[in-house]
């Protein structure tokens, strides 16, 4: 009885979630805020260092110490909390499964100081994963601030990282985006009041400290002709192509950097750090998860082979960056090689096909767009975030095309999402515990679901769950075996907190056709 009242006071108060959504918003606004601010803080202080050192060369051994210092003080933060390592966005997805359990203050204080340190070095990883992780714990401190129930912490998680990618990029539509389409796999109407009132709250304490200017201010970009639409399709397949490259060369870091027997897995971060040090030297430019390539791509003349090189580069040292788990994601890193592939593509057409180089800026964000899609699959999220980035929802269906192109050859070549991918190599076993901690899932009926038009009884259910209720619009109803099930209820569900992914992963078996 007392699972059922839960459940009618989640439906029931819609506006408490969300004034829980803006609470969550600003603060988890504000830190993600601070976090920008501090990694602008001391990029623009390591920069003004490499200048010094052209100057002084004297100074380099001093640097190179104090570098190792700062690597083995991240190495140390790593020991301590695990979590904290890599982008962050896997631990969030094994929150919210129940496979990963997370002390918030200490991932909110160690990811915050190790991604400023190793972000500010110049190291090819953005801002965007921790900020989710930071976000997600926000939401997990006020939930325990609040003595939620475990039901309404993982919506409070969900919202604290969409919130957080919101104050990343000050893209609030992808924000509430990302937590549907990457995470939850599902709409929850929920999830969806609460994280956007979230992302929208997080948007507006960003755009206090950062201005209204998008975060990729390119400019005016010319609308593409339909004429030349067809290039839209090759380039799709190929960013398609070398996204699938991408998630097996990411995938397979983690065991590369396990041949190094004579390092601590905590201390690989000295790797990359060190590697850093002749980049910054002699290619100051080039330090950063891409922010500055990309506006850089948008004005320069680049010759092709000069394009193709750069992208060489950024590829492997974005590998060696992340893969060595140092606290930093791969949004900007991917969106900067998408762009360096658009530029080359639409170079190549202007040699080829006499495009004009007026159009090489569109291939620039539908490449972007494109490969992002690609890796994450997440092709709706990977729209609007380019759009909303760019600052112009104008070129919408060119996106579209690239994106739904990448994201069908990435499918047919059986690629997976690479955050379900990293989350999958993180958990290692498979393994389910019953916790004796009840939970409740919520599990959609979509259009091509094998439960559509069943009765309660005729479904071959999974063990250790019960179906509790439908939620059917804003109704909600009590089920018995002749209850039939239509496409757009939400399935309501009691089971363990230990077994609940395992529960979603036999329905979605048992609902396909």
């Amino acid at each position: 009885m007392e699972n059922h009242n839960e459940i009618k006071r989640l439906d029931g108060t819609k506006i408490s979630f969300i004034g829980k959504g803006l609470v969550v918003g600003l603060i988890a606004g504000f830190v993600v805020s601070l976090f920008r601010l501090g990694i602008g803080y001391f990029s623009h202080m390591v920069k003004e260092i490499y200048h010094f050192l052209h100057q002084q060369p004297i100074w380099i051994i001093p640097w190179i110490l104090l570098s190792l210092v700062i690597a083995i003080f991240i190495g140390k933060l790593i020991k301590s909390d695990p979590n904290i390592k890599g982008s962050g966005i896997p631990q969030v997805e094994g929150q919210l499964r129940g496979q990963i359990h997370v002390n918030w203050f200490s991932v909110l204080w160690k990811k915050f100081t190790g991604g400023v340190l190793a972000l500010s070095l110049g190291l090819f990883l953005g801002r965007e994963g921790p900020s989710i992780q930071l976000g997600a714990v926000v939401g997990q401190g006020v939930s325990q601030k609040l003595k939620s129930t475990p039901v309404e912490e993982k919506i409070l998680i969900s919202s604290g990282a969409s919130a957080g990618l919101s104050a990343a990029f000050n893209a609030p539509i992808a924000g509430l985006l990302f937590i549907l389409e990457e995470v939850h796999h599902s709409f929850s109407p929920l999830v969806l009041l609460t994280a956007f009132s979230a992302t929208i709250t997080s948007n507006f304490v960003s755009l206090h400290f950062f201005g209204l200017k998008p975060v990729l201010d390119l400019g005016k970009v010319e609308t593409l002709p339909l004429r030349y639409y067809w290039t839209l399709l090759l380039l799709g397949i190929i960013v398609g192509l070398l996204g699938l490259f991408y998630q097996y060369v990411l995938l397979k870091m983690s065991s590369w950097y396990g041949r190094i027997k004579k390092i601590p897995e905590y201390y690989y971060g000295i790797i990359p750090i060190l590697f850093v040090i002749p980049i910054g030297y002699y290619f100051p430019q080039f330090l950063g998860g891409g922010h500055d390539i990309i506006i850089d791509l948008k004005d320069l003349s680049f010759s092709i082979t000069a394009l193709v090189l750069l992208f060489i580069f950024r590829f492997v040292f974005s590998m060696i960056s992340y893969g060595s788990g140092l606290p930093g994601g791969i949004f900007l890193p991917i969106l900067s090689l998408g762009a360096v592939i658009g530029v080359c593509f639409g170079a190549i057409l202007v040699q080829t096909i006499g495009l004009d180089d007026i159009y090489v800026r569109n291939f620039l964000i539908f490449a972007m767009a494109g490969y992002f899609a690609a890796i994450s699959k997440a092709p709706l999220t990977a729209m609007v975030l380019i759009t909303e980035m760019v600052g112009s929802f104008s070129h919408l269906m060119s996106i579209g095309v690239v994106v739904l192109t990448s994201y069908v050859v990435v499918d047919f070549f059986n690629g997976k999402p690479v955050y379900e991918a990293l989350l999958e190599k993180l958990v290692h076993l498979k393994e389910f515990d019953i916790k004796g901690k009840k939970t409740i899932i919520e599990f959609p009926i979509v259009i091509e679901s094998a439960f559509d038009n069943q009765m309660v009884r005729d479904i071959n259910w999974p063990k250790h769950m019960l179906l509790t209720s439908i939620r059917r619009g804003e109704a909600e109803i009590l089920t018995h075996g002749d209850t039939v099930i239509n496409v757009g209820d939400t399935l309501i569900i009691l089971t363990d907190i230990g077994i609940s992914q395992k529960i979603k992963d036999e329905l979605v078996r048992e609902s396909k056709i």
